[in-house]
């Protein structure tokens, strides 16, 4: 059995920092009192009397399951249960809150660091086999409408030694990629003009992009075809308890376990408790606010990044890839008939305002068009039709995410900080969250070097292929 097939966790899944968990105990088998409907008709005809007997058989097992529920020791209760709200009681609580359908759905090979490049073709042969994994019974099979057209980074003279490294690393681990001169270039993409560009680097298997919220809707299906709930809270604070420990140098240092977690109910005064061995800090953007109730300084914070669809019935063709220019603005096609979306991000001092979600389009007049303008001459005439905003967990340390345990914080993990490319790794890190809190270790991939102790050590692993 694969270790895909092999993470399976019962989930309770929750909107925002809202809970996720794993139950305890069997979940309180609940019914309401109603009308049972013994016949549909007077006819006495054979078919009807099938059914009749059919509908009767269901009925009683229905009612002898209810009355064995009820024997004492069950989990059986006379009252409703309110199905959104959190458990009392969980092995597993995880906290998460993502711009997923936001984001622009890249999936690339094309990074700097070995444990990205790995990230994205496990991530890769998840979604390419994504029906073993993620089909559920009964149900329409996933599409993701993965499109196939690849990453298409360009490099000025400058930057094109780091592309030619990026390159030997990602060949050395496996990625399909291709090296072009400005030449080579303009011949496989006669659209493109080439002023500037001294290296090209092209992703020929396992790269584009595909529908975000496909993705998101097959895991949640799947997730309560296993037996997950759905809930809506907000996480407002933790308790725990601390211990202190000396280390072999001498130094003391404080051990703490979190015993439970407080959330509010959504639309609601209400809070509730829960009990909980283990806690997952999936929360994105927030990640940092929610680490901070636990006084962990977390690294990760909101960046907002606004994509601009626009029209251009004159723009490149099928074959357009997902292409990052020299400046950092990047493009790809969005379905058919000349649309597209489009994007960059803003220079350190010129992050915008993350108190909402308004879009600046005088940002796409000023950094965005001029650029696109220039790299492919038929943009000139394109037309913004609408735009988004989402928020980026930017990992303001090292631009990468934040994988595993706190060493001083011995029931919480990390899985955050991501910095734009969570959602096309979320399913090798999500399997590698389930190895550490089932075996212990990485077993698929090792990520020690994403672990929380090199923010405390000061030592960062920079990627160098952010967007």
């Amino acid at each position: 059995m694969s270790t895909w097939q092999r993470v399976h966790v019962n989930l309770r899944k929750a909107h925002g920092l809202f809970p996720v968990s794993s139950r305890r105990v069997t979940q309180p088998n609940t019914w309401k009192y109603g009308h049972v409907t013994l016949c549909k008709s007077l006819s006495t005809s054979r078919p009807l009397r099938n059914d009749f007997f059919k509908d009767l058989e269901v009925q009683l097992a229905a009612m002898r399951q209810k009355a064995l529920d009820a024997l004492p020791g069950s989990d059986w209760s006379p009252l409703e249960m309110d199905r959104s709200l959190p458990p009392e009681r969980a092995d597993v609580v995880i906290y998460s809150q993502a711009s997923t359908v936001l984001s622009a759905g890249g999936i690339r090979q094309q990074f700097s660091l070995p444990e990205n490049i790995c990230l994205s073709m496990a991530s890769t042969q998840f979604m390419k086999n994504i029906n073993e994994h993620l089909h559920v019974l009964n149900e329409d099979p996933v599409d993701l409408q993965f499109n196939h057209s690849g990453y298409l980074f360009l490099a000025n003279e400058e930057v094109a030694h780091i592309m030619e490294e990026n390159y030997k690393t990602q060949r050395s681990f496996g990625a399909h990629v291709s090296l072009l001169s400005a030449t080579q270039l303009k011949e496989k993409f006669p659209w493109i003009n080439t002023d500037g560009v001294a290296l090209a680097s092209y992703g020929l298997e396992n790269e584009g992009w595909f529908d975000p919220w496909t993705l998101l809707h097959a895991f949640k299906r799947k997730a309560l075809s296993l037996g997950a709930e759905q809930c809506i809270g907000e996480v407002t604070d933790f308790k725990y308890t601390s211990n202190i420990a000396t280390t072999a140098e001498g130094d003391q240092v404080a051990q703490s376990r979190i015993t439970s977690v407080k959330v509010q109910v959504s639309n609601s005064l209400e809070y509730q408790p829960i009990e909980c061995a283990i806690v997952v800090n999936a929360a994105g953007a927030l990640s940092g606010k929610l680490a901070a109730m636990l006084g962990i300084s977390l690294p990760v914070e909101p960046r907002k990044r606004y994509i601009y669809v626009f029209n251009c019935p004159d723009g490149p063709g099928l074959d357009t890839p997902f292409l990052i220019d020299c400046s950092g603005v990047w493009f790809r096609r969005e379905g058919l008939g000349g649309n597209y979306i489009a994007g960059t991000s803003p220079e350190e001092a010129l992050e915008p305002d993350t108190s909402d979600l308004e879009v600046d389009y005088q940002f796409f007049e000023e950094k965005v068009w001029p650029h696109l303008a220039s790299r492919v001459p038929a943009l000139e005439k394109l037309k913004v039709t609408s735009a988004w905003a989402g928020f980026y967990d930017y990992n303001t340390f090292d631009q990468n995410g934040v994988i595993g345990l706190h060493p001083f914080l011995n029931n919480m993990f990390f899985a955050t900080g991501f910095s734009g490319h969570g959602l096309q790794h979320s399913p090798a890190v999500g399997r590698a969250v389930a190895e550490l809190i089932m075996e212990g270790n990485f077993t698929s991939i090792d990520l020690s070097n994403l672990s929380f102790r090199r923010i405390i050590q000061k030592e960062p692993m920079l990627e160098r292929n952010i967007l």
